[in-house]
């Protein structure tokens, strides 16, 4: 299993710029110019399985970033949706980097126990990531995922500890 840094959106100009959702906190590290990423993109879809940076840049708060092997627009647009991926077994890969797919289903405790809910997703986020939680009333509640909020991941649970009253908003509209 690779883990994902980002995924490409939509094109950008006519020169086969494209716009990337980062899911790595060192975008400067990871997409340096020169840099060969391997691809995961749909079979057949004829995206090459690696991809040369040869600029990127930050436009508005979106990370622009351009290829060696695509040289326009049309090339652009073929990318759209690429995952841009490093390898797991890769020794630049932090020790606490989490998938989604391990984390959906876990049962949420707070810190003395106490079952809170579930974990039904992952959203990742230009910011931060977000654990997106199932209460045990069935309220669905979005939490940082961060080591502050989320300070355990066990194999079986996670121990959430949000600031006072973060749930509480959740259940508002829902009354």
């Amino acid at each position: 299993m690779n883990v994902v840094l980002a995924r490409i959106g939509k094109p950008h100009g006519l020169r086969g710029e494209v716009t990337v959702q980062l899911h790595t906190d060192d975008p400067e590290t990871r997409f340096a110019v020169g840099t060969v990423i391997e691809t995961e993109a749909e079979p057949g879809s004829g995206v090459p399985t690696t991809l040369t940076i040869t600029s990127t840049r930050v436009h508005r708060g979106i990370w622009l970033i351009t290829f060696e092997e695509i040289p326009d627009r049309s090339g652009a647009e073929s990318l759209r949706g690429t995952r841009l991926v490093l390898p797991e077994s890769n020794p630049q890969v932090e020790d606490e980097a989490f998938y989604e797919e391990d984390l959906v289903g876990l049962e949420a405790r707070d810190p003395s126990g106490e079952k809170v809910g579930t974990v039904s997703g992952l959203e990742i986020g230009p910011a931060q990531d977000r654990l997106v939680l199932t209460l045990t009333d069935g309220v669905t509640a979005y939490v940082p995922f961060v080591k502050r909020i989320v300070p355990v991941v066990a194999e079986d649970h996670v121990v959430v500890d949000p600031p006072p009253g973060l749930f509480d908003l959740y259940r508002e509209g829902t009354e």
